[in-house]
């Protein structure tokens, strides 16, 4: 009987992903930055951002010559800015320790910030072509359809199964186009809702297929309804029609971006700022909310809007003046940038 993986890297040579903006001229670097941006990221939106990226990153070392600042204005509108600030975090170390090239330990490159066990394998096998396994989310609903995987996939005794299983399922040769399948199949035909199973190369042997258990595996994780957090926006704008923007501290949401002054109540926004005192707020009036949704909670921004008769606050290291025409110079969250650009825009 055919294999598992010898389906897969048969299916890939007709049907697989070949070119993806980080299969052009593949290197171990490329691997690495495409699969940080594609942490709980599709593809279509990753694309951009990954080619403007490499123009300006060519490499580790140009990766690390630069700041975090700059990175996160290149990183701007992806999300999850963590990512951003481990990329460089990393790029300093591989700098220093590896000579700019990507460890080609699985230990070493796990080791690195915001590098786990699937990215590693990952670059290891896309990147510097070793045999190593990978269990991302589109590989993990593979096997788990594959071996009618049951089991809660957030429980340390299911995860250590699926790793086990991805192990095992390894090709001695042709490792990785087998990865790649492996993804791609995840990606194009093993859907969440509503998969391909009549194009897919493995559909006579699935367990899950076999068992009519496909819409059943992998189990759905209950959502829990998400909080809502209510702050205030302080909107300022000139006559020129400039927005002053505040940095954001390096930690919690936004770490680092240029956004909107926020507040939790209106009494807070006289008392909290010397550069605020002077400019008069009026009483709480009717506001169109602005709603951004986090991993973990949901965003309820109150704005309030303040034109100014003269631009009487200067800039400084934590204060700026930005305009539509250049807000894509600077690193905005993406509501923030969208309000910018729809207040211009009336």
């Amino acid at each position: 009987m055919i294999s598992f993986s010898n389906r897969l890297i048969k299916w890939h040579k007709k049907s697989g992903r070949k070119n993806l903006p980080w299969q052009i001229k593949t290197t171990p670097y490329k691997v690495w930055i495409s699969e940080i941006m594609l942490q709980q990221t599709q593809v279509n939106t990753v694309k951009p951002y990954f080619k403007r990226f490499i123009e300006r990153y060519p490499s580790v070392t140009e990766l690390a010559m630069s700041t975090q600042e700059e990175i996160m204005t290149y990183w701007s509108g992806l999300g999850y800015y963590s990512r951003a600030k481990n990329i460089y975090l990393s790029s300093l170390i591989i700098t220093e320790r590896f000579k700019g090239l990507l460890p080609m330990s699985l230990d070493d490159l796990i080791n690195l910030p915001g590098i786990g066990r699937s990215t590693a394998g990952a670059i290891m096998s896309l990147g510097h072509k070793k045999s190593a396994p990978i269990l991302d989310a589109n590989a993990r609903r593979v096997l788990c359809r594959y071996k009618a995987i049951k089991g809660d996939l957030f429980k340390s005794k299911t995860n250590k199964e699926l790793w086990t299983i991805a192990e095992s399922l390894l090709p001695k040769e042709n490792g990785s186009i087998y990865t790649q399948a492996l993804m791609d199949l995840g990606a194009t035909i093993c859907l969440q809702k509503n998969p391909k199973c009549l194009e897919c190369p493995i559909n006579k042997i699935c367990l899950a297929k076999k068992e009519n258990l496909i819409h059943s595996i992998p189990q759905k994780k209950i959502r829990k309804l998400k909080p809502i957090k209510e702050v205030y926006w302080l909107i300022i704008r000139s006559l020129k029609g400039e927005y002053l923007l505040t940095k954001r501290p390096n930690t919690g949401i936004w770490p680092g971006l240029w956004s909107f002054f926020q507040f939790n109540d209106l009494t807070e926004i006289a008392t909290s700022s010397k550069i605020l005192k002077d400019i008069d707020i009026k009483k709480e009036q009717e506001y169109k909310l602005i709603k951004h949704t986090f991993s973990h909670y949901t965003l309820h921004a109150k704005p309030i809007y303040i034109d100014l008769k003269k631009k009487e606050i200067q800039t400084s290291d934590k204060l700026l003046w930005l305009n539509v025409k250049n807000i894509e110079f600077h690193g905005l969250p993406t509501p923030v940038k969208k309000t910018i650009v729809e207040l211009s825009s009336k």
